[in-house]
């Protein structure tokens, strides 16, 4: 692996040692190496790379992009390509109420595939707000990520499908379940689920 010359560094990097790869002009690690700047050991990551586990799911992710396919197939075609590589007997789909209309659909397509979805909606359990958030006096029911994680690892999934779940809510979805688990589709009430148009 080569390393980039300091003096080619732009100024962020030379000035502060972080790591800003948009500000980067060389681009080096996308034709010849490193740019010297990352913290992390390439062997180590080689290594890590390497282990079954992971090679499973690079193999599995290699398959929707090499060989000409990136950029053939929807999110939706990639996910349900996916969870036939990887061989997924029990998938859960961890949605926001709002978005049953779409869960639904969702559920269909992929039955039509082989693939039940077990669905889990937001507001599983009909725990109220005033119950689970101290700072909180109404009694409307809550969402609850800590109940839809519990729901689906008792149902032992080994794959969930996240579609819509708040910010927040949906660090702690993740930080609690016990399977693999993807994100398609990122809530934006502004710009229509659709985040990048607030930057376009």
């Amino acid at each position: 692996m080569h390393s980039l010359p300091k003096e080619e560094l732009s100024q962020d990097f030379r000035d502060y040692n972080i790591m800003d790869c948009t500000n980067c002009q060389p681009k080096t690690c996308r034709v010849s190496g490193s740019c010297g700047i990352e913290k992390f050991n390439s062997t180590e990551v080689i290594e890590d790379y390497l282990e079954p586990k992971n090679q499973i799911i690079l193999l599995a992710a290699a398959s929707l992009v090499d060989n000409g396919k990136a950029g053939t197939l929807s999110r939706l075609q990639e996910t349900i390509l996916f969870i036939k590589r990887m061989d997924y007997k029990k998938v859960g789909l961890a949605y926001c109420y709002g978005m049953e209309k779409g869960a639904k659909l969702m559920k269909e397509k992929f039955k039509a595939e082989g693939i039940r979805l077990r669905t889990v909606s937001c507001t599983v359990g009909g725990i109220n707000q005033d119950k689970i958030n101290a700072s909180s006096c109404t009694e409307k029911v809550s969402c609850n990520p800590l109940g839809q994680a519990r729901e689906l690892n008792d149902e032992k999934v080994d794959f969930v499908i996240i579609m819509g779940i708040c910010l927040g809510h949906d660090i702690l979805l993740q930080r609690n379940l016990k399977s693999d688990f993807t994100t398609f589709v990122v809530k934006d009430r502004v710009f229509n689920n659709a985040p990048l148009k607030a930057i376009s």
